[in-house]
């Protein structure tokens, strides 16, 4: 049984999420670089999704999409989030907090350059969030675009890019017998890092 505790974590939770995240790799977990994003309204309304994790370091953690999404409308009013990352085969989760802000127009032309052909034709295809009359309205507007852009030169939208993530907090969560988890949380202090252990 896998086990979590004070003495063996990496005091810099960066390095430690790197350290689980390569192991939900190596032991091929679904999608490791799935993560629920949770946003809300200026009002306090939540919102949650599955999105993919593009790259991580310690200026945050990255993601892409619509810039005229609801998430992305959210993020621009209300510029807070919540990530969680959740790897069944170890019995893992990691929760993210923090503050968000936008990727720049450089990173977000690096990433969508090696989206697939038909991806990039996507993203400028789906007014994301957006109320449609139904599917073929999509596929009329895929066609359009293919049309538009001949060939596989097909360059990042203006409404499309990233957000960043950067972490006050972490939580990481390690199953264990009798819902006797293990829990640590890494809380911003500064320029380091406090580590406490939580009640399951």
């Amino acid at each position: 049984m896998r086990s979590l505790n004070e003495q063996e974590v990496d005091r810099n939770p960066f390095v430690q999420f790197q350290h689980w995240f390569d192991e939900a790799v190596r032991v091929e977990t679904i999608e490791p670089n799935a993560m629920v994003l949770a946003t809300s309204s200026p009002g306090g309304l939540p919102s949650a999704r599955m999105v993919l994790l593009k790259g991580f370091d310690e200026l945050g953690f990255l993601f892409f999409t619509n810039a005229e999404s609801r998430k992305a409308e959210e993020l621009h009013r209300n510029p807070h989030a919540a990530l969680l990352f959740y790897w069944g085969e170890l019995s893992r989760q990691v929760r993210i907090e923090g503050e968000v802000e936008a990727a720049s127009r450089d990173e977000s032309e690096e990433y969508f350059s090696t989206r697939p052909l038909e991806s990039r034709i996507g993203a400028w295809a789906s007014k994301q969030s957006s109320v449609i009359p139904g599917r073929e309205y999509l596929e009329e507007r895929v066609t359009r675009i293919k049309q538009q852009f001949p060939g596989n030169d097909v360059p990042l939208p203006p409404f499309w890019g990233g957000f960043r993530v950067k972490p006050a907090a972490f939580e990481f969560w390690q199953g264990r017998e009798n819902r006797l988890h293990d829990r640590l949380r890494y809380s911003r202090q500064g320029e380091g890092w406090v580590l406490e252990r939580l009640s399951p």
